[in-house]
């Protein structure tokens, strides 16, 4: 590959990563302001405990 394609590449990655940890923040605020005191954190903690208590007989 050349070096302008690298580039473009590179750019276009920048990108997405901007735009998605964009979205991730706006996925947070919303958790807190629905009441999931950590936000994502806090999701991913009950979304587990679930999981966990669905295994069990």
């Amino acid at each position: 590959m050349e070096k302008d394609e690298l580039l473009k590449k590179i750019a276009k990655l920048e990108s997405m990563c901007d735009q998605l940890q964009s979205e991730m923040n706006y996925l947070d605020q919303l958790l807190e302001e629905v009441g999931f005191e950590e936000g994502l954190k806090t999701l991913k903690s009950a979304a587990l405990e679930l999981i966990e208590k669905k295994k069990q007989p």
